[in-house]
């Protein structure tokens, strides 16, 4: 089967991550006006700004800046376990345990102990309060317990409030801090409904992400008490995140949490469409499970018996003879492997409506040549 390969002269559509989003050029604009000082003076207006606004809207204390989602997680984590030798209970899915490569205990000797993500993205709180170490000299000492909302390798699900509220009363009873991995936060409170700050009532530290979905290009802020923001603002220093005039990215957040925020929803609406048209071939080839189709996430299950995750992807990077003879187009989708029997493609703020239908032909087509193979 002849493959062109090239991007020339097809129209991509690159749906691997929410990271790959553009500053427009009105953010571009509110970047190049933003005022600035030195942040590590504490004396950069715009960076000033943006953690206000975001302890606001978490309804925190105050809030702290930080270059990346990971060393926003790292300084919380650290902050909390300030004595080697901690342990932190967290998922086994869990962006901190997956795709941190282990900074926890390469910077700061934090052991983790995992729990079983439930496809849902929690985890039984029986098991946590099983996994709580007692006062025992051989053991690593219980100092922290991780959540992530939504969920990344559940396919961006949301934690169910009820479940988060419980979870809170039994961290509470436990004596335990509860540290919030919210890089998709803000997608979270959309699908729910609800104000963020109510989705982090129970959370004693909080960070999220400004260069996802909200299109910003860099940039995380953490939130917690004053005293924790002034602790968290010591460790970004030791890590190299103090950034001087910064007030040029924050500008970035700023306005991304002005005119992105709104449109997350859109971004939610997008990918039930390509779930749903998915759903509707009725493929035994590549399933969808409708109901964990939430935010902005999507993963489609491969039955590894025809095609795995890797040929999916390199497929649909492909347009073939077959296909610009059948189709009349020449449309590249990037997205990637996720798991061994997974793809996930993530819909963003530099997606248009017009993008849609053209990913929801490409897939159908794709899908419905493996099936025929």
């Amino acid at each position: 089967m002849a493959a062109a390969t090239k991007d020339d002269g097809a129209r991509v559509v690159d749906l691997r991550s929410d990271t790959l989003t553009q500053p427009s050029a009105p953010m571009k604009e509110a970047m190049v006006a933003a005022p600035l000082g030195d942040d590590v003076f504490g004396e950069d207006p715009t960076v000033m700004a943006l953690q206000e606004k975001v302890a606001r809207l978490l309804a925190k204390e105050a809030a702290l800046f930080v270059p990346t989602g990971t060393m926003g997680n790292l300084i919380c984590v650290l902050n909390h376990c300030r004595i080697r030798g901690s342990e932190v209970l967290l998922g086994n899915l869990s962006h901190i345990h997956v795709w941190e490569q282990g900074g926890i205990s390469q910077l700061g000797g934090v052991h983790p102990r995992t729990l079983k993500n439930l496809p849902d993205g929690t985890f039984s709180l029986e098991e946590l309060r099983q996994l709580v170490r007692g006062d025992n000299p051989h053991w690593p000492v219980t100092s922290l317990v991780c959540v992530e909302n939504t969920h990344n390798m559940v396919g961006g699900r949301v934690l169910p409030l009820s479940w988060m509220d419980e979870l809170g009363a039994t961290c509470r009873e436990l004596g335990l801090p509860l540290h919030m991995d919210g890089a998709r936060l803000l997608n979270a409170a959309t699908a729910l409904g609800v104000p963020a700050a109510r989705l982090v009532r129970d959370c004693d530290s909080v960070s999220v992400c400004l260069s996802k979905g909200l299109g910003a290009p860099v940039g995380s802020v953490v939130a917690g008490t004053k005293d924790f923001i002034r602790g968290a603002l010591r460790l970004r220093k030791a890590l190299g995140g103090g950034m001087r005039q910064a007030g040029l990215l924050a500008a970035a957040g700023i306005y991304a949490l002005d005119h992105g925020l709104p449109k997350l929803a859109q971004d939610h609406a997008h990918v039930r469409t390509i779930a749903q048209a998915v759903s509707d071939l009725g493929s035994k080839v590549i399933k969808v499970d409708l109901e964990g189709v939430q935010t902005n996430i999507l993963l489609l299950e491969c039955d590894l018996k025809y095609v795995g995750p890797e040929q999916v992807c390199k497929r649909l990077s492909e347009v073939t003879e077959e296909e610009r003879a059948a189709t009349g187009k020449e449309v590249i989708v990037r997205i990637l492997p996720m798991t061994a029997s997974s793809v996930r493609l993530v819909v963003h703020c530099n997606i248009s409506p017009e993008d849609i239908p053209i990913v929801v032909e490409k897939l159908i087509y794709v899908i419905r040549e493996f099936e025929r193979e």
